[in-house]
């Protein structure tokens, strides 16, 4: 049986997160922190420099192409936005050159933006400000998998066949199975890397919500952000798909099974846009294929 510690050991050589974006963090915690450290730490790197103008120009930031210096996206879009849009960047970079065994990674990324979408959506539909910090968040919170196919590819393999078959939950196969789920992978993996405190508690509790402690509220969201992606990738129905759900989730969010289908379909439309947007070349390497 393995921790989730121990399968993050074997591979935080290989997936490490780049110096930009660990300038950028000391930055942001310096108490003389600016927007002009910010900008000058990013542009140090012009793939991510690149990379970031073309989200902020993207028409889903709706500043129509506007934005031409990293000076003025971090005054437009914020420090707090940069900053993870940067973390998403970097984090997609770092793993970049995975290839773990019994995973298609193409697939993976657009179920990690769908959960993405779906989670800040939800945010949206429940009022919340920032609902941007959602949408990473959502976006990086099934990396646990990334690990544990890279480090136990038969374990977690198996954890997923059983699972299906059998509808058993997947991170309770997999704390049986591989000794630790996906959710448990991620949060040491993002403590590691010295995330905030929000994405590791959130993304820790993605499975469990009541134990999310301050973030209860945000893992549940989260949590039916999974699901919804789940759904979108073994089209199953948005109906059955609510189902699945513990009635307590949709008590602790005040919504109704019924508002998973609207969720879903506003996030899907915004699903290929995004996933061109963070990974341009997963429609080539889909072509290879």
């Amino acid at each position: 049986m393995h921790s989730a510690q121990e399968l993050v050991a074997n591979v935080i050589t290989l997936a490490s997160l780049p110096t930009i974006y660990l300038r950028i963090r000391d930055e942001l915690d310096a108490p003389t922190g600016s927007v002009a450290g910010v900008a000058h730490a990013i542009s140090a790197d012009p793939a991510i420099a690149s990379s970031l103008l073309r989200l902020a120009n993207s028409a889903f930031y709706g500043y129509g192409g506007k934005i031409d210096t990293i000076s003025r996206a971090v005054t437009v879009l914020g420090i707090q936005q940069v900053h993870d849009l940067v973390l998403a960047i970097s984090v997609s970079g770092a793993f970049s050159l995975f290839a773990p065994r019994h995973l298609d990674m193409p697939r993976f990324w657009r179920g990690s933006v769908m959960r993405g979408l779906a989670a800040r959506e939800i945010g949206r539909n429940q009022g919340m400000i920032g609902v941007e910090r959602l949408f990473v968040i959502g976006m990086l919170s099934d990396i646990g998998h990334l690990v544990m196919y890279q480090t136990v590819p038969e374990l977690a393999d198996e954890a997923r066949t059983v699972a299906a078959a059998t509808r058993e939950p997947l991170h309770e196969a997999e704390r049986r199975i591989v000794g630790c789920d996906h959710a448990e992978v991620a949060a040491a993996l993002m403590a590691h890397w010295r995330l905030p405190t929000s994405f590791v508690d959130i993304v820790g509790a993605q499975t469990t919500p009541r134990l999310g402690g301050d973030y209860v509220y945000e893992a549940a969201m989260v949590h039916v952000a999974a699901r919804i992606a789940e759904a979108d990738q073994e089209n199953e129905s948005s109906t059955a798909a609510a189902e699945r759900i513990d009635p307590v989730i949709w008590t602790l969010l005040e919504m109704e099974p019924a508002s998973l289908r609207r969720i879903r379909e506003s996030a899907e439309l915004d699903l290929a846009g995004y996933t061109a947007l963070f990974f341009p070349n997963l429609g080539n390497e889909r072509a290879r294929a």
